[in-house]
């Protein structure tokens, strides 16, 4: 009996001795997680205060203001002709890089799901080395498709989308074909079994159990081209084809003025609107199921 209780004893001692380290060990981890919130975010909160500036300084703060957005006549992202240019200018290349990117992607992630063979599986390859060239590799190659050989692309927007699309293109293709693993085929040939034809099987079924990767791929797509800076930089044309990305690397050896703070402000703003739309949308279209397939994991195909 005595050797019974020292038994027990021990264990709860162990038990205790385990919660305690375990409760240091998540505080640990909890104390580098904010850490690097802090080291990641803080710069950028800094950043977007100093656009609210009064003053020119990008370090002094002299009041709260809205000049360097529109109430400068001059030198604000409003008024200011170069400004204004490379903001309509960067979203005008999300747009359409987006629009041309993900139905690509998705078409390609079909068809390498469904192809089978030697070919289908160097086009896997092909797709994955956008996550595995230098992306400066790759714009100088862009580059010298655009000037060197015949084609219809341009220095400026044309050669800049087509370079975009490039590059992006591997992020719904990678989303989208984790997704059909996720999904499995019997959804699809339940439908072709009950009548539907091949066409109808993936547009009223397979497409819209797709909805969350394509939606995520869109998002991700829209706020990663509006942040591009080297294919876009090598591609860009004369002043009214640089972006915002480009504006701000040549600004910022001058005399920087709060201004490129406020257009860097506005990107962010941008990116954080594609975010929340995205996930609007979803909630919408998902609004008849249940509650714990809405959460973001299902928004980004996770589940």
């Amino acid at each position: 009996m005595t050797t019974l209780v020292s038994r027990v004893q021990d264990g709860l001692t162990r038990s205790t001795a385990g919660r305690s380290s375990g409760a240091k060990g998540h505080g640990v981890l909890a104390g580098v997680t904010v850490l690097y919130l802090l080291w990641s975010l803080l710069p950028v909160l800094v950043a977007v205060l100093f656009s609210f500036n009064d003053s020119r300084s990008r370090t002094s703060w002299a009041g709260f203001s809205t000049r360097w957005y529109y109430g400068d006549l001059e030198r604000s992202v409003w008024f200011d002709d170069s400004l204004h240019a490379a903001l309509i200018h960067t979203l005008r290349l999300g747009v359409i890089a987006t629009l041309i990117t993900v139905p690509l992607g998705v078409a390609l992630a079909l068809g390498l799901d469904r192809w089978r063979g030697r070919l289908p599986a160097g086009a896997n390859v092909t797709v994955l080395l956008a996550f595995v060239l230098p992306e400066t590799l790759l714009a100088v190659a862009l580059l010298f498709m655009v000037t060197t050989l015949v084609t219809p692309l341009q220095l400026g927007l044309s050669g800049q989308v087509a370079g975009l699309v490039t590059f992006q293109l591997s992020y719904p293709v990678i989303l989208v074909r984790s997704r059909l693993l996720t999904i499995g085929s019997h959804y699809e040939e339940a439908a072709i079994d009950l009548g539907a034809s091949p066409l109808a099987a993936v547009r009223r079924v397979l497409l819209p159990m797709l909805g969350p990767a394509i939606l995520a791929s869109t998002v991700l797509v829209f706020a990663d081209v509006i942040d591009n800076f080297v294919i876009v930089r090598y591609l860009s044309g004369d002043a009214s084809t640089e972006p915002t990305s480009v504006k701000i690397y040549n600004s910022a050896r001058a005399a920087p003025t709060p201004a490129l703070n406020a257009l860097a402000s506005l990107m962010l703003l941008a990116s954080l609107l594609a975010v929340l739309v995205g996930y609007a949308i979803y909630r919408f279209l998902t609004r008849g199921e249940r509650g714990g397939s809405r959460g973001i994991d299902a928004f980004t195909g996770e589940v």
